[in-house]
Parts: structure tokens; sequence; C-alpha cells
């Protein structure tokens, strides 16, 4: 327990420990607040009178720059008139000097014209002089100009014989190269014909090959199915061409549709690097409804994506007559990406093309393979790092919230002691002015408006 003594009328009160600690705390905030704000405020006066100082040192010193040019420009406006002035005046002494020099160019003007006459007469007679002499020269000039015309005009005459003779047999000579011109061309033209005549010959073997190949094929089929012959094709050389690939009848139907043969290839790591979806068309000429190859693109390649093939080809008989598809192998990727039409002989030919290319690319399908788990490993630190940002923000916002309520109950206790404290310090007051009152009491007072009981006590005393 602790004691605290009252100032004014010297009384003792018992607190608490906690209760004498928090007033003792509660004294010194409100000292240090005041000590601050008096602090704060003498600040701000200094504040306050220096920035008013240095306004008004700035005032003055633009009051005293702007007076300082309002002289400057006084001066010079000083300046220009007196320079207008002085330039007035120097105009109109030039300009009584350029008079005088006038009236003494208009009074030589007449003497230069006397002179001008005489000099002119003389000019005049020397020119005739040199005129009949320059036309006696011309005379002279004209008749040597005839004899050497009329010497050219011999040479000409000569030089022009020799010309002819000369384009003579130049023109012979170009008529020889002209026939020898005429007889390669010819040889060249035959040469030609006889190029193209073999060039059709071979397109007429090769269109009867592919018909005679047409026949072979048709009744080759006949007995079996084009789906059956591509299988006995492959199974033909599985063992040595292709000992690890899965290639197998398409039997799972998705969404009622599926394709007829799949064609994967992995390596030894199990890393697939190779997927072929297969379609099989065939038609015989006796068909009444004619299909067209472009009719199952669409379809191959919906089937492709279903069953995730990188690959579709087409494996077909149709428009057997068109020299698009009898060249053999057919890149559509113009119409679906990945995409190829081959006639049967060409079966085994594209899946070996296309397994060679993915198996040189196959190097680099690895280290994207690298890349793709790097991202995936990237990925999962951030979904994981996310995570804990969300959980450590929850934590984060529940320890903040508790914390404010926890510092809303001590305020509410802080409230509490306050009134504790006020009603403590109204109960002193009241018992320090009862304590007071009490003191002052006696007799005599208490007696004071009733004289019957005032007389008892008296009797009392006297009796003693």
């Amino acid at each position: 327990m602790q004691e605290i003594k009252c100032p004014q009328c010297g009384a003792v009160i018992q607190i608490s420990e906690s209760d004498y600690n928090e007033l003792l705390s509660q004294i010194k905030n409100k000292e240090f607040d005041k000590e601050v704000q008096t602090q704060l405020s003498a600040l701000k006066s200094k504040l306050d009178a220096e920035a008013e100082l240095k306004v008004q040192t700035l005032a003055n010193a633009k009051d005293k720059e702007m007076e300082e040019l309002r002289l400057k420009i006084h001066q010079a406006e000083s300046q220009l008139s007196e320079t207008q002035k002085e330039h007035q005046l120097d105009l109109q002494k030039n300009l009584e000097a350029k008079n005088k020099e006038i009236a003494l160019l208009q009074s030589d003007k007449k003497a230069l014209q006397d002179a001008v006459e005489k000099e002119k007469d003389l000019l005049t007679a020397q020119l005739k002089e040199e005129q009949a002499q320059k036309l006696s020269d011309l005379e002279l000039q004209i008749e040597k100009l005839k004899a050497e015309l009329a010497l050219q005009k011999e040479k000409s005459d000569a030089e022009l014989v020799s010309v002819k003779n000369s384009k003579k047999n130049e023109l012979s000579e170009l008529q020889n190269i002209l026939q020898v011109k005429e007889q390669e061309a010819k040889l060249e033209l035959s040469a030609t014909k006889e190029k193209y005549d073999l060039q059709l010959k071979q397109k007429d073997e090769q269109i009867e090959y592919y018909k005679d190949l047409k026949i072979r094929m048709s009744t080759k089929l006949v007995g079996e199915t084009l789906e059956q012959h591509c299988m006995n094709e492959f199974n033909r050389i599985r063992c040595g061409a292709f000992p690890a690939a899965y290639f197998e009848k398409d039997n799972e139907a998705v969404e009622n549709t599926k394709g007829d043969f799949i064609f994967r290839e992995s390596d030894e790591n199990g890393t697939e690097f190779i997927s072929i979806m297969f379609e099989m068309k065939n038609e015989s000429d006796t068909t009444a409804t004619k299909h067209k190859n472009e009719d199952f693109f669409d379809k191959l390649d919906k089937d492709r994506k279903k069953k995730k093939c990188e690959y579709a080809v087409l494996v077909s008989t149709l428009e057997a007559d068109s020299e698009l598809y009898n060249s053999g192998i057919v890149d559509v990727s113009y119409r679906h990406e990945k995409m190829y039409v081959v006639r049967p002989q060409m079966f085994i030919t594209i899946i070996t093309l296309l397994r060679n290319a993915a198996l040189n690319s196959l190097k680099y399908q690895r280290e994207l393979a690298i890349v793709r788990n790097q991202q995936i490993d990237i990925q999962n630190f951030e979904e994981n790092m996310n995570t804990f940002k969300e959980q450590f923000g929850r934590n984060y916002r529940l320890a903040s919230e508790k914390f404010r309520k926890a510092i809303d109950e001590i305020d509410k206790t802080i409230d509490h002691l306050q009134k504790t404290k006020d009603a403590l310090l109204g109960s002193e007051n009241n018992l320090r002015l009862a304590n007071g009152k009490a003191e002052d009491l006696t007799i005599k007072k208490l007696t004071k408006n009733a004289p019957s009981v005032r007389e008892m006590f008296e009797e009392l005393n006297d009796g003693k």
C-alpha cells in the first residue's frame, strides 16, 4: 500500500500499488504533454517570427530591385531621346549636303552632255571606218571558205564511196551471221521439241503407270479393306523398322467419333516424340456418290485433337484422276495444321519421314520438357508463396483485430480507473469538509437557536 498526502488539508490516503503507479504515470504524462505543448508553442512562435522576418526582408529586396529597374528604364528612355535628337540633326546635315551635291551634278550635267555629243560624233566616224575595214576582211574570208568548202566536198565524196563499199561488206557479213543464227535456232527448236516430246512421253507413261497401279490396287483391295492393307504393310516391317512403336486400331470413341489407326512412339525414357492419327478412305469406280478428300479434313483434325496426336494423315484412293494427290504425299497444312494426304503406296513412307523428323527434334523436345518442369516448379513455388502470404495476412489480420480489442479494453480500464479516481477525490473532499465542520462544531453553535437546550447545558455545567 502507498500513502498520498493532500497538499491542502494534509490528509493521508492509502491506495494500492497499481493505482499509485497508474496515478504517477498519468501525472508524468500530463506534465510531459504540458512541457511538449509549451515547447511547441514557443517553437511555433519563433518560426512564425523568422518567417515574417524573411518575408519582410524579401519584400524589401524586391522593392529595392523594382526601384533600380525603374531608374534604369528612365535612364534608357533619356538616352534614347538624346540619340533620336542627334540622329535627326545628322539627317538634316546630310540632307543639306545632298542638296548641294545635286545642284553641282545638275550644273555638270550640261557640260557632260556636250562632251558626250562630241565623243559620239568622233566614235561614229571611227565606227564607219572600222565597219568598212571589217566588211573587206569578211569578203576575203568568204572567198577563202568557199575554196575550203570545195576541197572538203571532194574529200567527202571520196570518203562516201569508201563508206558505201565498207557497208556493203558489213552487210554481207551480217547476212552470213544471220543465216548461221537461223540454223542454230532451228537446231535449238528441234532439240526443245524433242525434249518436250520426251517429257510428254514420260508423263503419258506415268499416267499409264498410275492407271495400272489403280487397277492393281483396286484388284488387290477387292478382297481386303484399305485398313487391313495398311495394317498388313506396317506389321510386315514392324519388328525391323518400328520395334518400340505403338500402332493399333482406334477403338475408343470420343463424342461418337474416332479415327482408324493411331501411331505413337516414345524414347527410352518414356517421352513421346511422335504421334499420328490415321484415317483410311477407299472408293471404287462403281460407287454412286463420289467423295473428295477435303470432305474428311475437318473430322480428321477433330479426331487428332481429341486423341492428342501431333499429326493427321489421310490415306486415300479418292480423286484417282487428281494430279495433286497422285504425286504421292500432299501437305494440306493450309487447311489444317500438320495434316497430310497420301496414297496407300506412300503409307510407310510418310510414317518414316515424320518419325525421322521427330527423332531429329527429340533433343529439343527433351530440353523443352526440362524447361516445362522448371516452369512447373516455379509455378508451384509461386503458389506456395501466395498461400503463405494469404495465411500470414489472415493471421496478421486476426492478431491486429485482437490487438485493437486489447487496446480498447485497456482504454476502457483506464476510463474506469479515472472515474474511480475522480470518485475517490470527491469522497476525500467531502470527508475533509465534514472533518472541518466537525472540528468547528461547539455546544454554543448547536444551541444558538435553541435557548432551552442551552439553559439545560448551563445547568449541567453549574451542577458539576
